[in-house]
């Protein structure tokens, strides 16, 4: 049997991770070692990030329709929990949007919320 040496798939898979460290300030762009921490770290930050945009935007959303509601003298929950007792289920993203592009529709938005409690 001849002998097989993994010279191709091992500069494959550091050539892979060097890729992937381009731009890394120092040593992190050039050394395997270091690379490979580097890549696993931004891995890492990059999963918990990927989490953290949903939190963020939902904060932002929550933030704006509150905003709103309180100009038509309710707040966040209150002006929630109308809207679920009158049957009108919009998510935060578009009540958002609403709130930010159209303030007359969201006013009906908290009347109709107002009647409902």
């Amino acid at each position: 049997m001849a002998r097989i040496k993994g010279a191709m798939a091992t500069r494959k898979r550091r050539n892979k991770i060097l890729k992937a460290a381009k731009g890394y300030w120092g040593a992190k762009s050039k050394h395997f070692k270091m690379a490979k921490q580097a890549v696993m770290k931004s891995g890492q930050y990059a999963y918990i990030g990927r989490k953290q945009k949903k939190r963020d935007f939902r904060r932002l959303w929550i933030a704006r329709i509150s905003a709103q509601a309180k100009v038509n003298g309710m707040n966040y929950s209150t002006f929630m929990n109308g809207l679920k007792k009158a049957g009108i289920t919009l998510n935060r993203k578009m009540l958002s949007e609403i709130a930010i592009a159209d303030k007359a529709a969201f006013a009906e938005l908290a009347a109709k919320a107002k009647a409902a409690l």
